[in-house]
């Protein structure tokens, strides 16, 4: 067949946001069909959650529930069960009022007497309330108008308290984002997870299996492409393929994605290929182009782009998984052409509002269109980070005329002029160049994505993206320690942080920090002194926001390459055959940042609501630890003092 005949059909598996597609599909569909290829896609983790979350299907989950002995039901099904009418009666419109389309229901959203509430909303009694909003908790946050916000908020935690009953009474491993990531998430083994495929459907398998059927019965794909970014993704990509083998066994599925091109660098598990027929690692253009002419008998298997298949089984010999790179150059990133999102349904998804804070929210709340600056990171030096793995080494750009004629043309296929540009790191000079061709041309948008916090951010750069339509944006303060951010090659310094966010803050731009606790020969005095920096930033009004990680040693970064380097030594792994990324590490400080890391991550949720600021650092950690040796005054001077 020609290769304009040949039907591709890009999927994207639950779990990834409820709020925004994710743009893996849109990137492959737009580079398909400029290559004159018929391409489609569909958001089945959005399907998914719309067909669970209505009035059929909650009554689905409650005729699942009375099969389940009443002494085996948790309080939370319990409570479902008793006020499953109010919650029949209910759902669709929330729903429809969390996609934007019934405005007028906030107001009885807000006044908390139309949802049921679970043990979700507990969580509204631990605000502390302002004196001048003494009768209202929440006032600090929506003030006394924010009825939109508010009703938001509170739809968004009875979307929580069902996905709650979801988990203990139908999938223990369900979850909007992380879905069964255990399976997947650095598993030396296939075990685990052919066990969850061979055990019969669940209520959710079996939904999501009739909506995979409903998809390539509407669209009569020839190859399916199944994109899993995240190992919370992956048991719902396998099941899709499942389903498909089962029903249409001579469509061709191929996997791909960024936990592939982190995980299973190291593929031989042969069962893999039992739901798939190819796996592809890094971009994706280049090897798809291999692969439809593979499957169009114009190019032999040999000369296939970073493919793994699996080879026939015979008498001699057993199937054995094959890794196949003719190395052809990949397309480049001024060429991928202008992802599309025709075919998903950008009307349909949920605008949440999980957390208050102004800068978190927007990872949850909105439909962005999400875009990239540059292909990889121009940095690329931080220890911590997959520096060797392709997504992050191989740094590429596009023009800003280029990026502005897409984005022009996202604006105009989609209706909406948010963008979250999706680069590891945007370059400072990329971002100038695109600020600048935004305004020459009057194009208005708003826009944030994540940046390093290095100097070439001046308060007139700041300014001039501000102007340009920049919101928000986010970057990597880390440990927040000199000696750390040195040996991690973060090529920031604390005093640089400081001074590069004031300048985003004053440009009225909201700033998050990526926070790190746990690297490689980190203290507890400099843990301690690191909260300490983070209390000052906040209290400044340097950030706005942030989130601390704790750190994870994976085996394509600086740390696992060299551990001695770093003062670590790695616990060896055992025998893998399939997703490898992780390692463990032994750290001669012998420091317990479980324990530190509780304290951390409730010192930065107050400081995130304007609370505590003035407290003794000391005082969120529940033992006793040493006196921060940082001044109080630290950032203040570094600020006033440059």
């Amino acid at each position: 067949m020609a290769l304009s005949s040949v039907r591709v059909l890009s999927v994207i598996p639950p779990m990834t946001q409820l709020n925004t597609p994710y743009p893996s599909t849109a990137y492959l569909t737009g580079f398909l069909r400029s290559q004159g290829i018929n391409a489609t896609q569909e958001d089945l983790a959005l399907a998914l959650v719309l067909r669970l979350l209505s009035s059929d299907g909650l009554t689905s989950v409650r005729e699942r529930i009375l099969l389940i002995d009443e002494q085996q039901r948790t309080t939370g099904v319990k409570r479902f069960h008793q006020q499953f009418e109010q919650y029949h009666t209910t759902i669709d419109r929330t729903i429809s009022f969390l996609q934007g389309k019934d405005a007028t229901l906030a107001h009885r959203i807000a006044g908390r007497h139309f949802l049921p509430e679970g043990s979700r909303f507990d969580s509204l009694d631990v605000y502390v309330a302002d004196e001048e909003f003494s009768d209202d908790p929440m006032a600090w946050a929506f003030g006394m108008l924010g009825v939109q916000d508010r009703a938001r908020h509170f739809a968004t935690l009875y979307l929580s308290d069902l996905a709650d009953v979801l988990r203990e009474a139908i999938d223990p491993r369900f979850e909007f984002v992380r879905y069964a990531e255990s399976l997947a998430q650095s598993q030396p083994t296939f075990d685990p997870l052919a066990e969850a495929l061979a055990a019969p459907l669940n209520l959710v398998d079996e939904l999501l299996q009739d909506l995979t059927l409903q998809a390539i019965s509407r669209h009569q794909p020839d190859l399916v492409l199944i994109t899993v970014p995240f190992p919370g993704t992956v048991y719902a990509a396998f099941r899709i393929a499942q389903a498909i083998r089962s029903q249409y066994p001579t469509i061709k599925t191929a996997l791909g994605g960024g936990f592939a091109n982190t995980e299973l660098r190291e593929l031989s598990e042969p069962r893999v290929f039992d739901y798939f027929d190819f796996v592809t690692l890094d971009d994706g253009e280049r090897p798809l182009l291999a692969l439809l002419d593979f499957l169009q008998g114009q190019r032999p298997a040999s000369q296939l782009v970073r493919t793994y298949m699996r080879s026939a089984e015979n008498d001699e010999e057993p199937a054995k998984v094959r890794y196949i790179n003719c190395a052809e150059p990949d397309v480049p990133f001024a060429e991928v052409g202008t992802p599309t999102w025709d075919g998903l349904p950008i009307d349909r998804y949920l605008s949440t509002l999980d957390m208050l804070n102004p800068m978190h929210r927007l990872w949850s709340d909105g439909r962005w269109n999400k875009l990239t600056v540059a292909h990889g990171c121009y940095w690329k030096k931080c220890s911590f980070c997959d520096v060797t793995l392709d997504y992050i080494s191989r740094y590429d750009t596009a023009a800003a005329e280029t990026l502005v004629d897409r984005i022009e043309a996202i604006v105009a296929e989609t209706g909406q002029t948010g963008f979250h540009f999706v680069d590891e790191a945007a370059p400072p000079k990329g971002l100038k160049a695109l600020a600048e061709e935004l305004r020459c041309r009057k194009v208005s948008i708003s826009w944030w994505g994540n940046i390093r916090f290095e100097k070439s951010f001046t308060p007139e750069l700041c300014q001039l993206l501000a102007d340009s339509g920049c919101i928000a944006i986010s970057g990597g303060l880390e440990v927040a320690s000199d000696r750390l951010l040195n040996l991690m090659k973060k090529g920031v310094s604390v005093e640089q942080v400081a001074r590069v966010t004031r300048g985003f803050s004053n440009a009225g731009i909201l700033v998050h920090a990526y926070l790190m606790y746990g690297f490689p020969t980190q203290t507890v005095q400099e843990t301690v002194d690191a909260l300490e920096y983070v209390r000052q930033l906040f209290e400044e009004g340097c950030i706005q926001s942030g989130f601390f990680h704790r750190f994870t040693c994976t085996i394509h970064s600086p740390v696992g390459k060299t551990p001695e380097e770093y003062g670590v030594t790695l616990i060896p792994l055992p025998e893998v055959t399939f997703a490898k990324n992780d390692i463990g590490f032994i750290d001669p400080t012998g420091v317990d940042h479980d324990t530190l890391g509780q304290a951390l991550n409730k010192a930065l949720y107050n400081f995130m609501h304007g609370i505590a600021l003035q407290e003794d650092i000391r005082s969120w950690f529940g033992g006793k630890v040493p006196k921060p040796r940082v001044a109080r005054n630290f950032i203040a001077r570094a600020l006033y003092t440059h």
